[in-house]
Protein backbone atom coordinates (compact mmCIF):
# COMPACT_ATOMS: atom_id res chain seq x y z
CA UNK A 1 0.00 0.00 0.00
CA UNK A 2 1.59 3.18 -1.05
CA UNK A 3 1.61 6.97 -0.82
CA UNK A 4 2.50 9.86 -3.43
CA UNK A 5 5.09 12.09 -3.00
CA UNK A 6 7.04 12.76 0.22
CA UNK A 7 8.50 16.01 2.20
CA UNK A 8 12.02 15.34 2.92
CA UNK A 9 12.96 12.36 1.17
CA UNK A 10 14.55 10.51 3.95
CA UNK A 11 15.21 6.88 2.88
CA UNK A 12 14.62 4.84 5.99
CA UNK A 13 12.98 4.43 8.94
CA UNK A 14 14.55 2.94 11.87
CA UNK A 15 17.74 3.03 12.20
CA UNK A 16 19.65 -0.68 12.17
CA UNK A 17 21.65 -0.47 15.17
CA UNK A 18 17.73 -0.38 17.72
CA UNK A 19 16.29 -2.88 14.94
CA UNK A 20 16.64 -6.11 17.31
CA UNK A 21 15.04 -3.93 20.28
CA UNK A 22 12.26 -3.18 17.87
CA UNK A 23 11.00 -6.03 16.53
CA UNK A 24 8.87 -8.80 18.81
CA UNK A 25 8.69 -12.39 17.88
CA UNK A 26 6.42 -14.31 19.59
CA UNK A 27 6.99 -18.35 20.34
CA UNK A 28 3.86 -20.58 20.53
CA UNK A 29 2.98 -21.23 23.77
CA UNK A 30 1.47 -25.27 23.09
CA UNK A 31 -1.47 -26.41 21.60
CA UNK A 32 -4.91 -25.52 22.25
CA UNK A 33 -6.61 -28.38 23.74
CA UNK A 34 -9.28 -31.51 23.85
CA UNK A 35 -12.79 -30.36 22.18
CA UNK A 36 -14.35 -33.13 24.23
CA UNK A 37 -14.26 -36.00 21.70
CA UNK A 38 -10.17 -36.68 22.10
CA UNK A 39 -9.66 -34.99 19.14
CA UNK A 40 -6.35 -32.47 20.22
CA UNK A 41 -7.43 -28.57 18.90
CA UNK A 42 -4.81 -26.65 17.03
CA UNK A 43 -3.18 -24.44 18.99
CA UNK A 44 -2.66 -20.65 18.32
CA UNK A 45 -0.93 -19.28 14.99
CA UNK A 46 1.41 -16.72 16.75
CA UNK A 47 2.26 -13.93 15.43
CA UNK A 48 6.15 -13.69 13.71
CA UNK A 49 8.48 -10.47 13.80
CA UNK A 50 6.97 -7.67 12.49
CA UNK A 51 9.12 -4.74 10.96
CA UNK A 52 9.54 -1.08 11.49
CA UNK A 53 8.94 0.07 7.86
CA UNK A 54 11.16 2.67 5.63
CA UNK A 55 9.98 5.14 3.52
CA UNK A 56 9.43 2.59 0.65
CA UNK A 57 7.27 0.40 2.66
CA UNK A 58 5.40 3.14 3.55
CA UNK A 59 4.55 4.59 -0.18
CA UNK A 60 1.28 3.67 -1.55
CA UNK A 61 -0.92 2.97 -3.11
CA UNK A 62 -1.41 -0.29 -1.28
CA UNK A 63 -1.11 -3.50 -3.30
CA UNK A 64 -4.07 -5.03 -5.04
CA UNK A 65 -5.92 -7.65 -3.12
CA UNK A 66 -6.01 -10.44 -6.08
CA UNK A 67 -8.96 -10.43 -7.90
CA UNK A 68 -10.51 -7.57 -6.43
CA UNK A 69 -12.60 -4.55 -8.30
CA UNK A 70 -13.90 -1.03 -7.11
CA UNK A 71 -17.60 -0.34 -6.27
CA UNK A 72 -20.41 -1.88 -4.90
CA UNK A 73 -21.20 -1.72 -1.22
CA UNK A 74 -20.11 -3.83 2.13
CA UNK A 75 -23.29 -4.60 5.00
CA UNK A 76 -21.32 -4.83 8.22
CA UNK A 77 -23.49 -6.33 10.93
CA UNK A 78 -22.63 -5.30 14.43
CA UNK A 79 -24.05 -6.48 18.17
CA UNK A 80 -22.83 -2.85 19.08
CA UNK A 81 -22.41 0.15 17.53
CA UNK A 82 -19.56 2.57 18.51
CA UNK A 83 -20.43 4.16 21.71
CA UNK A 84 -17.69 6.47 20.78
CA UNK A 85 -16.39 8.59 17.60
CA UNK A 86 -13.33 10.97 19.04
CA UNK A 87 -10.13 8.73 18.32
CA UNK A 88 -9.04 9.44 21.65
CA UNK A 89 -12.23 7.75 23.55
CA UNK A 90 -11.56 4.92 21.23
CA UNK A 91 -10.14 1.52 22.81
CA UNK A 92 -12.61 -1.11 22.79
CA UNK A 93 -12.15 -3.35 20.02
CA UNK A 94 -15.68 -2.93 18.24
CA UNK A 95 -15.15 0.68 18.25
CA UNK A 96 -11.77 0.40 16.68
CA UNK A 97 -12.82 -2.12 13.94
CA UNK A 98 -15.17 0.08 12.50
CA UNK A 99 -12.74 3.34 12.73
CA UNK A 100 -10.37 1.95 10.87
CA UNK A 101 -12.57 2.72 7.77
CA UNK A 102 -12.19 5.98 8.28
CA UNK A 103 -9.23 7.34 11.18
CA UNK A 104 -5.71 7.60 10.52
CA UNK A 105 -2.40 7.93 12.47
CA UNK A 106 1.23 8.53 12.25
CA UNK A 107 1.35 4.85 11.63
CA UNK A 108 -0.17 1.88 10.93
CA UNK A 109 0.26 -2.07 11.06
CA UNK A 110 0.06 -3.56 7.70
CA UNK A 111 -0.87 -6.69 6.67
CA UNK A 112 0.37 -8.02 2.36
CA UNK A 113 -0.40 -10.25 0.27
CA UNK A 114 2.64 -12.77 1.45
CA UNK A 115 1.33 -12.65 5.25
CA UNK A 116 4.43 -10.12 6.34
CA UNK A 117 3.25 -7.74 9.27
CA UNK A 118 4.70 -4.60 9.21
CA UNK A 119 4.49 -0.95 10.97
CA UNK A 120 4.75 1.39 8.42
CA UNK A 121 4.15 5.19 8.15
CA UNK A 122 0.41 6.02 7.72
CA UNK A 123 0.12 10.05 8.08
CA UNK A 124 3.79 9.78 8.16
CA UNK A 125 6.35 8.86 5.61
CA UNK A 126 8.01 6.17 7.61
CA UNK A 127 7.51 4.47 10.81
CA UNK A 128 9.81 7.04 12.66
CA UNK A 129 13.83 7.90 12.67
CA UNK A 130 15.17 7.02 15.72
CA UNK A 131 17.79 8.51 18.00
CA UNK A 132 19.00 9.09 21.54
CA UNK A 133 19.15 5.61 22.05
CA UNK A 134 15.07 5.44 21.69
CA UNK A 135 14.25 8.61 23.68
CA UNK A 136 13.81 11.06 20.34
CA UNK A 137 11.51 10.07 17.54
CA UNK A 138 10.90 12.13 14.56
CA UNK A 139 8.00 12.26 12.15
CA UNK A 140 7.81 13.68 8.73
CA UNK A 141 3.79 13.91 7.46
CA UNK A 142 3.56 13.10 3.67
CA UNK A 143 2.31 15.46 1.22
CA UNK A 144 -1.41 15.86 0.56
CA UNK A 145 -3.01 14.62 3.79
CA UNK A 146 -6.53 15.97 4.53
CA UNK A 147 -9.31 15.91 6.59
CA UNK A 148 -12.79 15.36 5.14
CA UNK A 149 -13.88 18.80 5.00
CA UNK A 150 -10.50 19.66 2.73
CA UNK A 151 -8.09 21.04 5.59
CA UNK A 152 -4.58 20.22 5.34
CA UNK A 153 -3.10 17.81 8.16
CA UNK A 154 -0.14 19.73 9.55
CA UNK A 155 2.03 18.92 12.40
CA UNK A 156 -0.42 21.72 14.37
CA UNK A 157 -2.81 18.92 14.36
CA UNK A 158 -0.36 16.35 15.28
CA UNK A 159 0.45 18.63 18.66
CA UNK A 160 -3.13 19.07 19.47
CA UNK A 161 -3.87 15.44 18.97
CA UNK A 162 -1.35 14.48 21.82
CA UNK A 163 -1.94 17.21 23.78
CA UNK A 164 -6.12 17.17 24.03
CA UNK A 165 -5.48 13.72 25.56
CA UNK A 166 -4.73 15.39 28.44
CA UNK A 167 -7.70 17.10 28.74
CA UNK A 168 -10.07 15.72 31.82
CA UNK A 169 -12.59 15.14 29.30
CA UNK A 170 -10.63 12.39 27.31
CA UNK A 171 -11.64 9.23 29.59
CA UNK A 172 -11.55 5.88 27.52
CA UNK A 173 -8.83 5.76 25.27
CA UNK A 174 -5.28 4.69 25.83
CA UNK A 175 -2.52 6.13 27.55
CA UNK A 176 0.39 4.59 27.28
CA UNK A 177 1.75 8.05 25.39
CA UNK A 178 0.77 10.31 27.80
CA UNK A 179 2.59 7.97 30.30
CA UNK A 180 5.36 8.16 28.29
CA UNK A 181 5.51 11.85 27.60
CA UNK A 182 4.68 12.48 31.73
CA UNK A 183 7.04 10.12 32.33
CA UNK A 184 4.91 8.47 35.13
CA UNK A 185 3.40 4.43 34.76
CA UNK A 186 -0.07 6.07 36.58
CA UNK A 187 -2.99 8.54 36.23
CA UNK A 188 -0.55 11.61 37.34
CA UNK A 189 0.31 12.18 33.79
CA UNK A 190 -2.22 14.40 33.28
CA UNK A 191 -0.25 17.28 35.66
CA UNK A 192 1.91 17.58 32.62
CA UNK A 193 -0.46 19.53 31.16
CA UNK A 194 -3.57 19.71 32.68
CA UNK A 195 -6.69 20.64 31.07
CA UNK A 196 -5.26 20.17 27.67
CA UNK A 197 -4.54 23.17 25.54
CA UNK A 198 -7.65 24.51 25.61
CA UNK A 199 -6.56 27.49 27.74
CA UNK A 200 -3.78 28.16 25.92
CA UNK A 201 -0.72 26.03 27.52
CA UNK A 202 1.17 23.35 25.55
CA UNK A 203 3.49 21.04 26.19
CA UNK A 204 7.13 22.14 26.11
CA UNK A 205 9.02 22.05 22.99
CA UNK A 206 11.68 20.01 25.01
CA UNK A 207 8.55 17.28 25.25
CA UNK A 208 6.54 17.29 21.77
CA UNK A 209 8.37 19.97 18.99
CA UNK A 210 7.28 20.83 16.14
CA UNK A 211 9.84 22.87 14.32
CA UNK A 212 7.76 23.56 10.86
CA UNK A 213 4.22 22.84 9.94
CA UNK A 214 5.51 18.75 8.35
CA UNK A 215 7.71 17.83 10.99
CA UNK A 216 7.03 16.01 14.73
CA UNK A 217 9.26 15.27 17.53
CA UNK A 218 8.91 13.32 20.39
CA UNK A 219 11.48 13.55 23.44
CA UNK A 220 11.16 10.66 25.89
CA UNK A 221 13.50 10.68 29.39
CA UNK A 222 13.55 6.95 29.08
CA UNK A 223 13.92 4.88 25.82
CA UNK A 224 10.48 4.42 23.92
CA UNK A 225 11.26 1.46 21.36
CA UNK A 226 7.61 0.74 20.83
CA UNK A 227 6.74 3.93 20.15
CA UNK A 228 5.83 2.80 15.95
CA UNK A 229 3.45 0.43 17.27
CA UNK A 230 1.84 2.39 19.94
CA UNK A 231 1.44 5.23 17.44
CA UNK A 232 -0.44 3.03 14.94
CA UNK A 233 -3.18 2.65 17.84
CA UNK A 234 -6.75 4.02 16.90
CA UNK A 235 -6.76 5.80 19.86
CA UNK A 236 -3.55 7.84 18.64
CA UNK A 237 -5.66 8.91 14.96
CA UNK A 238 -5.34 12.36 14.15
CA UNK A 239 -7.70 15.09 15.21
CA UNK A 240 -8.27 18.51 13.67
CA UNK A 241 -7.18 21.32 16.12
CA UNK A 242 -9.69 24.01 13.94
CA UNK A 243 -12.33 21.39 14.11
CA UNK A 244 -12.05 20.38 17.51
CA UNK A 245 -15.16 20.93 19.06
CA UNK A 246 -14.21 19.46 22.62
CA UNK A 247 -16.58 16.90 24.09
CA UNK A 248 -18.76 17.26 20.83
CA UNK A 249 -15.87 15.85 19.08
CA UNK A 250 -17.35 12.27 20.19
CA UNK A 251 -20.72 12.55 17.77
CA UNK A 252 -19.13 14.50 14.61
CA UNK A 253 -15.33 14.09 14.36
CA UNK A 254 -13.27 14.92 11.07
CA UNK A 255 -12.15 11.89 9.04
CA UNK A 256 -8.36 11.42 7.61
CA UNK A 257 -9.19 7.62 6.11
CA UNK A 258 -10.61 6.45 2.42
CA UNK A 259 -14.24 6.87 4.73
CA UNK A 260 -16.44 9.20 6.06
CA UNK A 261 -19.63 8.99 8.26
CA UNK A 262 -22.09 9.96 6.21
CA UNK A 263 -25.32 9.40 8.41
CA UNK A 264 -25.03 8.04 12.01
CA UNK A 265 -28.05 6.76 13.93
CA UNK A 266 -26.96 5.95 17.22
CA UNK A 267 -27.35 2.21 18.24
CA UNK A 268 -29.03 1.41 15.12
CA UNK A 269 -26.68 1.95 11.83
CA UNK A 270 -23.96 4.21 10.71
CA UNK A 271 -23.15 4.89 6.44
CA UNK A 272 -19.89 5.22 5.16
CA UNK A 273 -18.89 6.93 2.09
CA UNK A 274 -16.16 7.66 0.17
CA UNK A 275 -13.85 10.80 1.51
CA UNK A 276 -13.22 12.80 -1.73
CA UNK A 277 -9.55 13.82 0.09
CA UNK A 278 -8.16 10.64 0.75
CA UNK A 279 -5.60 9.89 -1.51
CA UNK A 280 -4.66 6.28 -2.38
CA UNK A 281 -1.32 7.36 -3.39
CA UNK A 282 -0.78 8.75 0.72
CA UNK A 283 -1.98 5.18 1.53
CA UNK A 284 0.39 1.87 1.96
CA UNK A 285 -2.29 -0.19 4.11
CA UNK A 286 -5.85 0.54 2.96
CA UNK A 287 -7.51 -0.46 -0.81
CA UNK A 288 -10.77 1.08 -0.16
CA UNK A 289 -12.44 -0.76 -2.77
CA UNK A 290 -16.07 -0.68 -1.81
CA UNK A 291 -18.24 2.50 -2.40
CA UNK A 292 -19.78 2.49 0.89
CA UNK A 293 -20.01 0.55 3.70
CA UNK A 294 -23.60 0.14 5.52
CA UNK A 295 -23.50 -1.12 8.96
CA UNK A 296 -26.32 -1.77 11.08
CA UNK A 297 -26.26 -2.57 14.75
CA UNK A 298 -28.57 -4.31 17.37
CA UNK A 299 -27.19 -8.16 15.36
CA UNK A 300 -27.06 -10.71 18.45
CA UNK A 301 -24.35 -13.19 17.02
CA UNK A 302 -27.08 -15.79 16.57
CA UNK A 303 -29.01 -13.13 14.38
CA UNK A 304 -25.80 -12.46 12.29
CA UNK A 305 -24.75 -15.90 12.42
CA UNK A 306 -28.21 -17.26 10.73
CA UNK A 307 -28.31 -14.27 8.17
CA UNK A 308 -24.45 -15.31 6.80
CA UNK A 309 -25.38 -19.10 6.90
CA UNK A 310 -28.35 -18.67 4.81
CA UNK A 311 -26.31 -15.96 2.18
CA UNK A 312 -29.72 -14.61 0.73
CA UNK A 313 -30.37 -11.05 -1.05
CA UNK A 314 -28.38 -8.42 0.63
CA UNK A 315 -26.46 -10.26 2.76
CA UNK A 316 -24.77 -12.09 0.31
CA UNK A 317 -22.68 -8.66 0.32
CA UNK A 318 -22.23 -8.79 4.38
CA UNK A 319 -19.54 -9.90 6.98
CA UNK A 320 -19.40 -8.85 10.79
CA UNK A 321 -15.90 -7.09 11.98
CA UNK A 322 -16.67 -8.36 15.64
CA UNK A 323 -19.80 -10.80 15.85
CA UNK A 324 -18.14 -14.34 16.27
CA UNK A 325 -20.26 -17.63 14.92
CA UNK A 326 -22.79 -17.69 17.75
CA UNK A 327 -22.21 -21.01 19.76
CA UNK A 328 -25.48 -22.88 18.67
CA UNK A 329 -24.86 -23.08 15.38
CA UNK A 330 -20.85 -23.45 15.73
CA UNK A 331 -21.07 -27.50 15.65
CA UNK A 332 -22.91 -26.78 11.85
CA UNK A 333 -20.38 -24.02 10.59
CA UNK A 334 -17.25 -26.15 11.93
CA UNK A 335 -18.18 -29.25 10.30
CA UNK A 336 -20.23 -28.71 7.17
CA UNK A 337 -17.91 -28.07 4.05
CA UNK A 338 -20.17 -25.90 2.64
CA UNK A 339 -19.32 -22.84 4.66
CA UNK A 340 -15.90 -23.53 5.07
CA UNK A 341 -14.97 -21.03 2.00
CA UNK A 342 -17.03 -18.27 3.71
CA UNK A 343 -15.08 -18.86 7.11
CA UNK A 344 -11.72 -17.24 8.24
CA UNK A 345 -10.81 -18.02 11.39
CA UNK A 346 -7.91 -16.99 13.57
CA UNK A 347 -6.49 -15.98 17.44
CA UNK A 348 -7.96 -13.03 18.79
CA UNK A 349 -5.56 -11.29 21.38
CA UNK A 350 -8.06 -11.11 24.00
CA UNK A 351 -8.01 -13.00 27.36
CA UNK A 352 -11.24 -12.93 29.57
CA UNK A 353 -11.33 -12.85 33.05
CA UNK A 354 -13.36 -12.20 35.76
CA UNK A 355 -12.19 -8.88 37.57
CA UNK A 356 -12.58 -8.95 41.19
CA UNK A 357 -13.04 -5.62 42.87
CA UNK A 358 -10.34 -5.92 45.48
CA UNK A 359 -11.47 -2.51 47.09
CA UNK A 360 -14.57 -4.41 48.32
CA UNK A 361 -13.38 -8.49 48.30
CA UNK A 362 -11.04 -7.02 50.32
CA UNK A 363 -10.10 -11.01 52.35
CA UNK A 364 -8.17 -13.15 49.42
CA UNK A 365 -9.88 -16.39 50.87
CA UNK A 366 -13.18 -14.99 49.54
CA UNK A 367 -11.37 -13.98 46.50
CA UNK A 368 -9.99 -17.62 45.91
CA UNK A 369 -13.36 -19.33 46.82
CA UNK A 370 -14.49 -17.33 43.79
CA UNK A 371 -11.79 -18.25 41.59
CA UNK A 372 -12.23 -21.95 42.44
CA UNK A 373 -16.44 -22.52 42.31
CA UNK A 374 -16.33 -20.52 38.57
CA UNK A 375 -16.81 -23.37 36.12
CA UNK A 376 -14.92 -22.35 33.11
CA UNK A 377 -16.72 -25.14 30.80
CA UNK A 378 -19.43 -23.52 31.57
CA UNK A 379 -18.56 -20.06 30.46
CA UNK A 380 -16.57 -21.27 27.78
CA UNK A 381 -19.34 -23.72 26.60
CA UNK A 382 -21.49 -20.01 26.59
CA UNK A 383 -18.89 -18.59 23.60
CA UNK A 384 -18.79 -21.71 21.73
CA UNK A 385 -16.56 -24.54 23.57
CA UNK A 386 -13.42 -25.03 22.48
CA UNK A 387 -14.54 -23.53 18.83
CA UNK A 388 -14.78 -20.40 20.72
CA UNK A 389 -11.65 -20.29 22.89
CA UNK A 390 -9.99 -22.46 25.29
CA UNK A 391 -9.35 -22.63 28.52
CA UNK A 392 -6.86 -20.05 30.32
CA UNK A 393 -4.10 -20.87 33.34
CA UNK A 394 -3.36 -16.67 33.67
CA UNK A 395 -3.63 -13.36 32.75
CA UNK A 396 -1.42 -13.14 29.35
CA UNK A 397 -2.22 -14.38 26.27
CA UNK A 398 -0.13 -17.60 24.44
CA UNK A 399 0.18 -15.34 21.59
CA UNK A 400 2.82 -13.49 23.55
CA UNK A 401 6.84 -13.90 24.04
CA UNK A 402 7.35 -15.31 27.54
CA UNK A 403 4.03 -17.47 27.80
CA UNK A 404 4.62 -20.84 29.43
CA UNK A 405 2.68 -23.50 28.46
CA UNK A 406 0.53 -25.05 31.33
CA UNK A 407 0.79 -22.98 34.06
CA UNK A 408 -2.34 -23.10 36.51
CA UNK A 409 -2.19 -22.24 40.01
CA UNK A 410 -5.11 -22.90 40.93
CA UNK A 411 -5.82 -26.61 39.00
CA UNK A 412 -8.47 -24.55 37.21
CA UNK A 413 -7.37 -26.37 33.92
CA UNK A 414 -7.80 -29.82 35.79
CA UNK A 415 -10.95 -29.06 36.85
CA UNK A 416 -12.40 -26.51 34.44
CA UNK A 417 -16.01 -27.43 36.13
CA UNK A 418 -15.24 -25.81 39.04
CA UNK A 419 -15.02 -27.00 42.47
CA UNK A 420 -17.62 -25.79 44.95
CA UNK A 421 -16.75 -27.57 47.72
CA UNK A 422 -13.24 -26.61 48.18
CA UNK A 423 -14.43 -22.89 47.81
CA UNK A 424 -16.95 -23.60 50.26
CA UNK A 425 -14.54 -24.53 52.29
CA UNK A 426 -12.23 -21.73 52.12
CA UNK A 427 -15.84 -19.48 52.60
CA UNK A 428 -16.06 -21.63 56.11
CA UNK A 429 -12.30 -20.82 57.06
CA UNK A 430 -12.90 -17.03 56.56
CA UNK A 431 -16.13 -17.27 57.79
CA UNK A 432 -17.80 -15.86 54.96
CA UNK A 433 -20.48 -18.54 54.22
CA UNK A 434 -23.43 -16.41 52.62
CA UNK A 435 -20.98 -13.49 51.03
CA UNK A 436 -23.16 -11.27 49.27
CA UNK A 437 -21.70 -10.40 45.74
CA UNK A 438 -23.05 -8.12 43.28
CA UNK A 439 -22.54 -9.09 40.18
CA UNK A 440 -23.18 -7.34 37.01
CA UNK A 441 -23.23 -8.47 33.11
CA UNK A 442 -24.32 -7.04 29.97
CA UNK A 443 -27.07 -8.29 27.94
CA UNK A 444 -25.52 -10.55 24.96
CA UNK A 445 -26.08 -13.81 24.56
CA UNK A 446 -23.75 -15.26 25.61
CA UNK A 447 -22.45 -13.29 28.37
CA UNK A 448 -26.17 -13.95 30.07
CA UNK A 449 -25.40 -17.44 29.47
CA UNK A 450 -22.18 -17.62 31.10
CA UNK A 451 -23.86 -15.50 34.03
CA UNK A 452 -26.13 -18.19 34.78
CA UNK A 453 -23.05 -20.97 34.92
CA UNK A 454 -21.18 -18.18 37.01
CA UNK A 455 -24.27 -17.15 39.56
CA UNK A 456 -25.38 -20.84 39.86
CA UNK A 457 -21.45 -22.31 41.11
CA UNK A 458 -20.57 -19.25 43.59
CA UNK A 459 -24.13 -20.18 45.15
CA UNK A 460 -23.63 -23.82 45.03
CA UNK A 461 -20.49 -22.89 47.06
CA UNK A 462 -22.04 -20.47 49.63
CA UNK A 463 -22.02 -17.22 48.05
CA UNK A 464 -25.25 -14.96 48.01
CA UNK A 465 -25.31 -13.52 44.50
CA UNK A 466 -27.11 -10.27 43.58
CA UNK A 467 -27.15 -9.92 39.30
CA UNK A 468 -27.23 -6.53 37.45
CA UNK A 469 -27.70 -6.20 33.79
CA UNK A 470 -26.83 -3.44 31.76
CA UNK A 471 -26.82 -2.38 27.88
CA UNK A 472 -23.41 -3.86 26.12
CA UNK A 473 -23.18 -0.58 24.65
CA UNK A 474 -22.24 1.03 28.12
CA UNK A 475 -20.96 -2.08 29.95
CA UNK A 476 -17.16 -0.39 30.02
CA UNK A 477 -18.12 2.55 31.05
CA UNK A 478 -20.16 0.79 33.89
CA UNK A 479 -17.55 -1.10 35.43
CA UNK A 480 -15.10 1.49 34.27
CA UNK A 481 -16.79 3.70 37.22
CA UNK A 482 -14.20 3.20 40.14
CA UNK A 483 -17.10 3.52 43.29
CA UNK A 484 -19.49 1.26 40.50
CA UNK A 485 -20.59 -0.65 43.48
CA UNK A 486 -20.05 -4.22 41.96
CA UNK A 487 -17.63 -6.81 43.12
CA UNK A 488 -17.35 -9.29 40.01
CA UNK A 489 -17.75 -8.46 36.40
CA UNK A 490 -16.18 -10.12 33.27
CA UNK A 491 -13.46 -8.30 30.90
CA UNK A 492 -11.84 -9.35 27.88
CA UNK A 493 -8.45 -7.39 27.45
CA UNK A 494 -5.92 -7.78 24.52
CA UNK A 495 -2.71 -6.98 24.14
CA UNK A 496 -2.17 -3.66 22.03
CA UNK A 497 1.21 -4.81 20.39
CA UNK A 498 3.12 -7.81 20.99
CA UNK A 499 4.67 -7.21 24.34
CA UNK A 500 2.70 -7.57 27.89
CA UNK A 501 3.75 -4.10 29.12
CA UNK A 502 0.50 -3.49 26.90
CA UNK A 503 -1.33 -6.22 29.42
CA UNK A 504 -0.19 -5.98 32.99
CA UNK A 505 0.04 -2.20 33.62
CA UNK A 506 -2.96 -1.07 32.07
CA UNK A 507 -4.46 -3.78 34.33
CA UNK A 508 -2.81 -4.22 37.38
CA UNK A 509 -1.04 -0.75 38.28
CA UNK A 510 -2.31 0.88 41.38
CA UNK A 511 -1.27 4.07 40.07
CA UNK A 512 -3.95 3.93 37.05
CA UNK A 513 -7.26 3.90 39.20
CA UNK A 514 -9.47 6.08 37.91
CA UNK A 515 -12.80 6.70 36.40
CA UNK A 516 -12.35 5.17 33.02
CA UNK A 517 -9.30 3.15 33.33
CA UNK A 518 -8.99 -0.44 33.02
CA UNK A 519 -7.53 -1.70 36.28
CA UNK A 520 -11.01 -2.95 36.66
CA UNK A 521 -9.98 -4.71 39.73
CA UNK A 522 -8.53 -1.75 41.49
CA UNK A 523 -5.34 -3.57 42.95
CA UNK A 524 -3.37 -1.28 44.47
CA UNK A 525 0.13 -2.85 45.25
CA UNK A 526 3.19 -1.11 45.69
CA UNK A 527 5.24 -4.29 45.04
CA UNK A 528 3.10 -4.70 41.95
CA UNK A 529 3.92 -1.00 40.77
CA UNK A 530 7.73 -1.35 41.81
CA UNK A 531 8.01 -4.45 39.74
CA UNK A 532 6.43 -2.30 36.82
CA UNK A 533 8.99 0.22 37.03
CA UNK A 534 11.78 -2.06 36.93
CA UNK A 535 10.63 -4.26 33.92
CA UNK A 536 10.02 -1.05 31.87
CA UNK A 537 13.75 -0.26 32.11
CA UNK A 538 14.63 -3.86 30.64
CA UNK A 539 16.09 -3.55 26.82
CA UNK A 540 16.32 -6.56 25.85
CA UNK A 541 12.73 -8.26 25.07
CA UNK A 542 13.26 -11.53 26.01
CA UNK A 543 14.60 -10.63 29.45
CA UNK A 544 11.64 -8.88 29.73
CA UNK A 545 8.88 -11.02 27.98
CA UNK A 546 10.07 -13.57 31.10
CA UNK A 547 10.09 -11.04 33.56
CA UNK A 548 6.66 -10.00 32.71
CA UNK A 549 5.10 -13.87 32.60
CA UNK A 550 6.70 -14.25 36.16
CA UNK A 551 4.62 -10.86 37.21
CA UNK A 552 2.30 -12.50 36.11
CA UNK A 553 2.46 -15.03 38.56
CA UNK A 554 3.00 -13.41 41.55
CA UNK A 555 -0.26 -10.72 40.78
CA UNK A 556 -2.63 -14.16 40.33
CA UNK A 557 -0.63 -16.36 43.30
CA UNK A 558 -0.55 -13.46 46.16
CA UNK A 559 -3.39 -11.05 45.18
CA UNK A 560 -5.65 -12.77 42.92
CA UNK A 561 -7.76 -9.56 41.46
CA UNK A 562 -9.51 -11.69 38.35
CA UNK A 563 -9.99 -15.32 37.61
CA UNK A 564 -8.75 -15.97 34.15
CA UNK A 565 -11.23 -18.02 31.90
CA UNK A 566 -10.74 -18.33 28.53
CA UNK A 567 -8.40 -17.21 25.94
CA UNK A 568 -10.67 -16.01 22.81
CA UNK A 569 -10.83 -17.59 19.10
CA UNK A 570 -12.62 -15.43 16.55
CA UNK A 571 -14.51 -17.39 13.33
CA UNK A 572 -15.83 -14.95 11.04
CA UNK A 573 -18.41 -15.92 8.46
CA UNK A 574 -19.34 -13.65 5.45
CA UNK A 575 -21.46 -13.40 2.77
CA UNK A 576 -20.98 -15.34 -0.70
CA UNK A 577 -20.18 -11.91 -2.69
CA UNK A 578 -18.04 -10.61 0.09
CA UNK A 579 -14.08 -11.19 -1.51
CA UNK A 580 -10.76 -10.67 0.26
CA UNK A 581 -12.06 -11.54 4.05
CA UNK A 582 -8.31 -13.10 5.71
CA UNK A 583 -7.94 -13.01 9.15
CA UNK A 584 -5.65 -10.82 10.97
CA UNK A 585 -3.76 -11.33 13.75
CA UNK A 586 -2.75 -7.82 15.03
CA UNK A 587 -6.05 -7.10 14.59
CA UNK A 588 -7.93 -9.88 16.35
CA UNK A 589 -10.55 -10.44 13.57
CA UNK A 590 -10.81 -10.24 9.37
CA UNK A 591 -8.92 -7.77 7.96
CA UNK A 592 -11.30 -4.67 7.17
CA UNK A 593 -8.72 -3.10 4.87
CA UNK A 594 -8.31 -6.17 2.13
CA UNK A 595 -12.09 -6.17 1.26
CA UNK A 596 -13.86 -5.88 -1.94
CA UNK A 597 -17.40 -6.81 -3.55
CA UNK A 598 -17.47 -9.92 -5.93
CA UNK A 599 -19.21 -8.85 -9.36
CA UNK A 600 -22.01 -10.97 -9.89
Amino acid sequence: MSQRSLRGGRATGVTLALAGALILSACSGGGGGDDGDGEEVPGPETLESIAFGDVEASTGPAEDVPGAEPGGTIRVLQETGPNHLDPAQIYVSDESSVAKLFHRGLTTVRLDNDGDYTVVGDLATDSGEVSDGGRTWTYTLKDDIYFNDGSEVTSADVRHTFERQFAEFITQGPTFIQQWLANTGGAEYRELLPGGPYEGDHLPDTILETPDEDTVVFHFEEPQTDLPYALSMIGYAIVSEEGDTQEQYDQEPLTTGPYQIAEHRPGRSMTLTRNEYWEPETDAARTAYPDRYELTFGHTTDDSTQRLMADNGDDRYAISFNNGVDPANAPEVSSNAAYQERLVQGYQPYVATLAINTERVTDKRVREAIALAVPLNGVLNAYGGTFGGEYAGGYISPLLPGYEDGYDPYGKLATPQGDPEAARALLEEADAVGYQLNYVHHTATEDSRAAVAIADALEQAGFDVSETEVPQETYYDTIGVVDNGYDIYRSNWGHDWLSSSTVIPPLFDGRQIQDGASNYSHLASEEVNAEIDRIRSITDPAEAATAWFELNKTILEDYLPAVPLYYYKQNILHGSLVGGAVFNDDLGTVDMNRLFVIQD
